[in-house]
């Protein structure tokens, strides 16, 4: 699986998720196949949820301080995620601490294993309930994708990369983006999973209006 799919004249889409959100699971285990489908190229972008919510004057997922909400919306995931096919576990720990596996992501943004990476880490977190931020489980997602995953979870921690993770918080911020998923189609943004494939459309037609 291509982290950025084949077709160097595709219309190209942006993918800002979060490990720990819960409707970024069910975009990052559909959007590799879909955007293929569409001949669409996605560019997967990582971005911290936590900062973003702080500003917002939230100390925590607004799933977990709106108490109505919440109870909602995990009914809501788990019917979403039985309409698309995928298997779902409310996770024991929710958000859950994600900062070691989005750095390994964002060093790994634009490798040709990034898609399959980021599907093992949701699986470990919204189907096995794991704690995604052991450093075993990381290595463990990243089994067979890399030769060496302990070097990679050392560049990981480096200092460039951990800037380059709170730079791209930061420029979504810029943006309006307040929660993930979020995808972007030159600068016109989609949020939830359920405009997935609104995004998707958009990318296509933009694509078909400029070669007339």
């Amino acid at each position: 699986m291509d982290s950025v799919s084949e077709g160097p004249d595709w219309p190209e889409m942006e993918f800002l998720f979060e490990f720990a959100s819960n409707y970024s699971y069910l975009s990052v285990m559909r959007i590799g196949a879909l955007a293929r489908a569409a001949r669409v190229r996605v560019r997967w972008r990582p971005l911290l949820l936590g900062p973003i919510f702080r500003d917002m004057g939230w100390n925590n997922s607004p799933f977990v301080l709106q108490e109505q909400k919440g109870r909602y919306v995990w009914k809501d995931w788990a019917r979403q995620a039985d309409k698309h096919g995928l298997a779902h576990q409310r996770p024991t720990q929710f958000p859950r601490a994600s900062m070691l596996p989005m750095r390994v992501a964002t060093l790994a943004q634009d490798q040709p294993w990034m898609e399959a990476f980021c599907q093992a880490v949701m699986r470990q977190n919204f189907v096995e309930d794991v704690d995604i931020n052991d450093p075993k489980n990381v290595l463990r997602a990243l089994r067979g994708l890399v030769d060496d995953p302990a070097v990679l979870l050392v560049r990981a921690a480096e200092e460039p990369n951990k800037s380059r993770l709170r730079e791209q918080t930061a420029q979504a911020q810029q943006r309006g983006v307040f929660g993930a998923p979020t995808f972007f189609v030159g600068e016109e943004m989609f949020w939830g999973d359920d405009r997935l494939e609104d995004a998707l459309a958009w990318a296509v037609k933009g694509s078909k209006s400029t070669r007339r």
